[in-house]
């Protein structure tokens, strides 16, 4: 989420992370090879940001710790990046990856770290708690499966999670503390059959969740906006300090519609509910809330109090996970441009906000820096850098340095990708 101030940045590459050195905003590309500064103006016509990676972020874990599939990332307002991961046994191979924490001890490396982690600008770690079984008897249950973290304008940081029984969200200081818990684990379950739980869903409810993906934050309303999510297809608000629900909403503004759905095909009809999963909610300064529908391949635009103000397809040939992942505005006052995260197809849309207009994309497969397994969160700091995560075997977070703005390159016109963002001598 773009919050004023300067945001630290963070790559884990295969597991280990190494250190940064302060990124240049310039464009000098290294090697040698200097070149003129790019523009910084934001408002300049036919031009577009211009982005490196930088592979030297963050500094290496203590303790011998990996991270799991990283599913959130967010600033504070004192620039420090938070992640969130995944951080149970199941996440990592036992034998290869954890030897250290297995009985007998296999190896001296590795060991899991906490769900929750943060950097300052230098990519030390400063912060490290949570997980499932972190509660030490608090009054709350962490989610089987966390997915997402927001840190709100109180810097008090949100969680979601997506595990079959996760249907509420935690709320905790930048120490861990916990505040408060909105909605009940287990909500949604309604009985058993086989023994194994039966879980229905219900967008309507007013309490409760279904599978939370992600909060945004309307500061000034101090309201939050839970996209609801995995299981459920809404949008609902809440008073950030109470919890209490104020509204809610389906696809197009409508009351959600919780029937089963086929499978998404390309040049369909636009279903008239969320297909789900409701997977972002971004509120823009002048007022507008983005939902990412993943699976549907469409960003819905709204105003705050729900009323439906346009629909956007992007990439509408990507099947399976879908293209529209996560969300977030440049770091101009304009919020010019949105930055559209696609596991799916590997790569980052750069699109322009007035016009919703893909108008460039970057990222590839793979496994080297500015390369993506799976990229899904995406955050910008003041300076216009963006960070990403991705899940499943990427378990990492990269940082890609804002250098100014610039032509589209050519052949990189609107979904197509510029590729990995190398040094240009190096590419």
């Amino acid at each position: 989420m773009n919050r004023i101030g300067t945001l630290a940045c963070g790559l884990s590459l295969l597991g280990l992370v190494v250190a940064c050195a302060p990124a240049p905003q310039t464009a000098n590309s290294g090697g040698g090879t200097s070149e003129a500064p790019l523009s910084q103006d934001m408002s300049a016509e036919g031009m577009v940001p211009v982005f490196e990676v930088d592979p030297f972020f963050p500094k290496k874990m203590p303790n011998h710790w990996l991270q799991g599939p990283i599913i959130g990332v967010d600033v504070d307002s004192t620039d420090t990046v938070w992640v969130v991961h995944r951080n149970t046994p199941d996440q990592f191979v036992a034998s290869t990856e954890v030897g250290a924490i297995q009985t007998p001890k296999l190896s001296e490396c590795c060991a899991i770290a906490p769900a929750v982690n943060a950097y300052d600008q230098q990519g030390n770690l400063v912060k490290s708690w949570g997980g499932v079984g972190s509660e030490n008897g608090g009054p709350y249950t962490w989610p089987s499966s966390n997915h997402g973290i927001t840190i709100d304008h109180m810097d008090n940081v949100w969680i979601g999670g997506n595990g079959p029984g996760d249907s509420h969200v935690l709320k905790f200081t930048k120490d861990g503390k916990f505040l408060a818990q909105f909605g009940k684990p287990n909500a949604r379950k309604t009985g058993e059959k086989d023994g194994q739980p039966i879980y229905t869903r219900n967008s309507s409810d007013q309490e409760s969740f279904g599978r939370v993906a992600k909060i945004g934050i309307d500061a000034a309303a101090n309201e939050a906006y839970i996209a609801d999510g995995y299981f459920n297809r809404r949008i609902a608000v809440l008073d950030v300090s109470t919890g209490a629900m104020k509204r809610f909403w389906g696809a197009y503004g409508n009351k959600p519609d919780d029937a089963d759905l086929p499978r998404y095909a390309e040049g369909e009809t636009p279903q008239k509910t969320f297909r789900g999963p409701v997977h972002c909610s971004e509120i823009s300064k002048d007022g507008f809330v983005y939902v990412c529908d993943r699976n549907a391949d469409r960003i819905q635009i709204f105003q705050k109090d729900g009323k439906f103000v346009s629909e956007h397809m992007i990439a509408p040939a990507t099947l399976s996970q879908g293209s529209t992942w996560d969300i977030d505005f440049s770091h101009d006052a304009a919020q010019r441009f949105i930055y559209l995260a696609d596991g799916q197809n590997m790569k980052v849309y750069i699109i322009e906000r007035k016009t919703m207009k893909v108008l460039t994309a970057f990222g590839d497969g793979g496994r080297q820096p500015g390369m993506f397994f799976a990229v899904h969160s995406l955050a910008v700091d003041s300076k216009g850098n963006i960070y990403t995560t991705e899940t499943y075997e990427g378990s990492r977070v990269q940082r890609f340095v804002f250098k100014g703005m610039a032509p589209v390159p050519a052949g990189a016109e609107g979904e197509k990708s510029q590729g990995v963002l190398w040094p240009k001598d190096k590419r």
